[in-house]
């Protein structure tokens, strides 16, 4: 009987403690989906942007499906060639943009025009990076957000910047 009213207390009616649960879940869920969201970041790939033994990274998922990502970014996409697997990687083309396929010291040379609906996204260690040059261009719809934040540790945290924006924080110029 005191198990009860102790329930009873901090939730009221069994009924209401549901809703609050659901409720709860549904907050949650949303915020991962729609707001932000924590998610490991390690390998060799992403060098020296994020340590191989891994960082934490928060992801804006206000991003998601290319919106608003620019040339530069660093984005979350679900992985295409493995099903449940996601990786980070800089974003190297938009759609209508022309990209290298090769590395720049290959004698192919070999460029593409990214579709559109598509992004280019490689790694920052190109050496070691499984990206477009392995499965092509990614649909901005397996794009879940960009990442924002890297945590070094607990307390030290550090906004990612956008790799390859003008340094003077200005808007490009084209045909002056």
């Amino acid at each position: 009987m005191a198990y009860a009213n102790f329930l009873s207390g901090i939730a009221g009616h069994p009924l209401r403690l549901a809703l609050n649960v659901g409720k709860t879940i549904a907050a949650a869920h949303l915020l991962a989906e729609y707001g932000f969201s924590v998610a490991p970041a390690s390998g060799a790939s992403m060098l020296p942007t994020f340590d191989v033994d891994g960082n934490t990274v928060v992801v804006d998922h206000r991003y998601r499906h290319g919106r608003g990502i620019v040339v530069g970014d660093l984005v979350s996409y679900s992985i295409p060639i493995f099903k449940h697997s996601m990786g980070i990687k800089r974003v190297l083309g938009m759609p209508g943009d022309y990209v290298l396929i090769d590395s720049p010291d290959s004698a192919g040379g070999r460029m593409i025009q990214v579709p559109q609906g598509h992004c280019w996204i490689v790694g920052d260690n190109i050496e070691y990076s499984r990206d477009s040059r392995t499965f092509g261009a990614v649909p901005l719809a397996l794009i879940k957000g960009k990442a924002v934040l890297r945590g070094v540790s607990m307390f030290d945290w550090q906004v990612l910047e956008n790799g390859l924006a003008d340094p003077k924080g200005g808007e490009e110029t084209r045909g002056s």
